[in-house]
């Protein structure tokens, strides 16, 4: 098989089973080492041992290589294969082969690890119609969140992309600041197709100022995802921390009275909102968007948590607006 598809397709299986980000970048660095070269020119850099002492290319990404090029399937994607061959919840795959797309998701442009064309890749191999690419906002610094003029730039190299049969939706997961306001220009913001709206610090305040904020959020007129409502975190190598406190009627009823779809996130580490929230969000008549948060390709597989969790709750598909055909969905987002 093709080596770089080959170690491409490891880094996927890798992510999806949420590795170290060092043991995924070695198989993407050795792909992107590789690029280009022919199949025989490859062969002959394995035979006469140049490729082994090509920089990027390791002990493992070597064997990769040199039994892809002998025409056989490599034995560690083989093993990742057979070790990721069900789906990664068994719940819910009813509400999961109803789900179209994905809102939430990001790139090397922050604090992603691919370039974007790699994630609509990525999409669309797993059959998705739509991807909204949402790279954080300017405040959030320690995850590289794009100024104005990055997004500016982003949003040309998203419109001179072909992505095949996924369609790319632009975006941003934009700050809600401690004053309410949205963290990027209401101009770039009216030009965006989705715009998920979260809050990332000063988790710990307490239940009113929390409450202030998130109404804030949620009641501009550019906001149209609430994303992991809580900011809680339940497992992971972060560790965990506990969910913020809000008043969670006042902050969905807000949510159904403006159209901001509740987003229920899949990372594993989030599994956010807690049921609880799930149940009084429905209560309030709220609708929802199942999303990936995914930082890598791999992790967009993630849908499957979300959709378990969803079912779980009894959470209807027409109220998940990630259910919805493309042109419906674009209506909403417009708010039209």
């Amino acid at each position: 098989m093709d080596a770089v598809d080959a170690l491409n397709e490891i880094a996927f299986w890798l992510e999806r089973e949420l590795a170290p980000s060092f043991k995924v970048q070695a198989f993407r660095r050795a792909a992107a080492t590789i690029d280009g070269v022919g199949n025989e020119e490859l062969a002959a850099r394995v035979a006469d041992g140049r490729l082994k002492r090509t920089k990027g290319i390791g002990d493992r990404t070597f064997q990769v290589i040199a039994q892809a090029v002998e025409g056989d399937v490599p034995g560690y994607l083989a093993d990742l294969r057979e070790r990721n061959a069900a789906p990664l919840d068994s719940g819910g795959l009813e509400l999961l082969a109803q789900l179209r797309g994905d809102l939430h998701s990001h790139t090397e442009w922050s604090d992603g690890t691919v370039p974007i064309a790699v994630m609509a890749a990525a999409a669309a191999t797993l059959g998705r119609e739509y991807q909204a690419i949402t790279d954080h906002s300017p405040t959030l610094t320690v995850a590289s969140g794009l100024s104005a003029e990055r997004l500016e730039e982003q949003l040309g190299v998203i419109a001179d992309l072909d992505t095949g049969s996924v369609t790319l939706l632009t975006g941003i997961e934009v700050d809600i600041l401690e004053d309410g306001t949205l963290d990027q220009t209401p101009g770039l913001l009216d030009r965006l197709d989705v715009v998920v709206g979260s809050v990332h610090s000063k988790l710990r305040s307490d239940k009113r100022t929390m409450t202030k904020r998130m109404l804030g959020g949620i009641r501009d007129p550019h906001t149209n995802v609430l994303g992991h409502c809580t900011g809680r975190l339940v497992q992971g190598s972060r560790g965990t921390r506990p969910p913020s406190e809000f008043d969670a009627d006042a902050v969905f009823a807000a949510c159904a009275e403006n159209q901001v779809a509740v987003e229920i996130n899949s990372r594993p580490e989030r599994q956010d909102p807690p049921d609880e929230l799930i149940q009084r969000a429905l209560d309030a008549g709220c609708l929802f968007s199942i999303d990936t948060d995914a930082h890598a390709p791999g992790q967009l597989d993630f849908l499957a948590y979300g959709a378990a969790r969803a079912a779980a709750n009894g959470v209807p598909a027409d109220r998940i607006i990630t259910t919805w055909p493309l042109p419906r969905l674009r209506a909403h987002l417009a708010k039209a």
